[in-house]
């Protein structure tokens, strides 16, 4: 099986690239400029107990989220949505949304979005 990746396929836990913010973490484990895909990016966002990431949109993808652990609100255009473990959300791309931990613990979330190369602008 022949494979046109400039990385190993295999990323290692602590070879994660991770972007650290007021209000949490992301930390990136599959994208275009890791190497390891030319189609997907895969992360995971950690949200600090009462905090939220700015409001964004996406526009040149799709995202789905997952909640791993904690409970957040996840707005999405106008509509507020209570989401604790296990729930899954579709955001589709150019609509404006974000995540807000409203528990006493560290909200963690998967994050994959339909593009190797996902942009993000933060709400005008």
């Amino acid at each position: 099986m022949s494979r046109n990746l400039t990385m190993n396929p295999v990323l290692e836990a602590s070879a994660a690239r991770v972007e650290k913010f007021h209000w949490g973490e992301l930390h990136w484990f599959v994208s275009g400029s890791i190497g390891n895909s030319q189609t997907t990016t895969l992360g995971r966002c950690i949200l600090k107990p009462g905090q939220e990431n700015p409001r964004h949109i996406h526009p040149n993808c799709e995202e789905i989220l997952q909640v791993i652990s904690g409970t957040i609100m996840h707005t999405l255009g106008d509509e507020v949505y209570a989401m604790n473990p296990g729930d899954t959300i579709a955001i589709p791309q150019n609509i404006v949304h974000n995540a807000k931990n409203i528990g006493t613990e560290d909200a963690v979330l998967m994050i994959v979005f339909s593009s190797a190369y996902r942009e993000t602008q933060g709400e005008v």
